[in-house]
């Protein structure tokens, strides 16, 4: 275990779903044409995460300690992506943030070059790993990965999950679907890795091995998609007990409540005598464990919002 900390630093950024980006080659339809077959819908997002790590007060975009994501917009497309880096590796010498930071980035460049299916958030995942396989210097580590692609004509969300991030869709404050977390066993998510020649043992999954899913969603649903950080700290009872104090749809109360949601789970990270979902896991598996699990945290929370006419 890491050491608890007793203070932490959160950081804080929004996107405002709406954003236009400058985009070729895909969904080549007259977006008058498009609003006639079915209104179209698009995401507002904001996030927040922290470090658990205070020894380095420096904070990138889209990184929080050994966490990172993403968030981009492709036409009528939206898609975004989280990942943890594995943090066995500084064993060995390597920044785990540095494997899960590219791979989200390079997911990113992927979605704003229109190079990938709006059916397959795997195929932008198996893409990136593909680039980071092919570096004439290849990039070690390991990291788990999220990735969401949101239609706005049809609808509908397609998701990849490889690993114990996840996300959860909420409609009228009860979770409708979510995210299957993988584990090869207790704490050991399943993960992408790339590994230094003759270091066995290293756990290494395909970008095909995540679990898929597609859901059709309504104006109003909730997205909440987050590292095991969160999740390892607040079961769905809580997280649903902050969504339901959510204001409004604006983007400031988004960001409000994404702030609150990862403080909360900050703060019960660091609680020695909470019973978490990580602790109540761990008793499952036979090890007598209590308290929080001390992590970085990374929280992205979306509301589907039909264009303003």
């Amino acid at each position: 275990m890491q050491s608890v900390l007793l203070c932490g630093r959160i950081f804080a950024r929004a996107v405002v779903g709406y954003l236009p980006y400058d985009a070729t080659g895909l969904l080549q339809h007259d977006p008058q044409e498009r609003t006639k077959n079915r209104r179209l819908m698009h995401l507002v997002t904001a996030s927040c995460g922290f470090s658990k790590d205070l020894s380095n007060p420096v904070f990138k975009k889209g990184i929080f300690g050994d966490d990172a994501c993403f968030l981009a917009r492709y036409k009528y497309v939206d898609v975004l992506g989280v990942a943890d880096g594995v943090g066995g590796w500084r064993d060995y010498g390597v920044d785990p943030s540095q494997f899960s930071s590219t791979l989200m980035k390079t997911c990113e460049r992927i979605v704003k070059k229109g190079k990938f299916s709006i059916s397959s958030p795997v195929g932008i995942l198996s893409e990136s790993y593909k680039e980071l396989l092919e570096n004439k210097a290849p990039l070690i580590g390991s990291s788990t990965a999220c990735i969401l692609i949101f239609d706005h004509e049809n609808h509908i969300v397609y998701a990849a999950n490889l690993g114990d991030s996840g996300f959860l869709i909420v409609r009228g404050g009860k979770v409708v679907h979510r995210s299957e977390e993988q584990q090869h066993y207790f704490n050991t998510p399943f993960q992408l890795s790339i590994s230094t020649p003759g270091l066995e043992d290293v756990i290494s999954d395909r970008p095909e091995s995540a679990a898929s899913s597609s859901f059709g969603l309504k104006e109003g649903d909730l997205i909440l998609m987050a590292t095991d950080g969160l999740f390892d700290n607040m079961p769905d009872s809580l997280i649903l007990q902050e969504l339901a104090t959510l204001k409004d749809r604006t983007v400031e109360s988004i960001q409000s409540k994404v702030n609150n949601i990862a403080e909360h789970a900050r703060q019960l990270a660091y609680d020695s005598t909470y019973m978490s979902p990580f602790a109540q896991h761990a008793r499952e598996n036979g090890l007598d464990f209590v308290g929080g699990k001390p992590d970085d945290i990374t929280v992205l929370l979306s509301t589907v919002e039909c264009y303003e006419e």
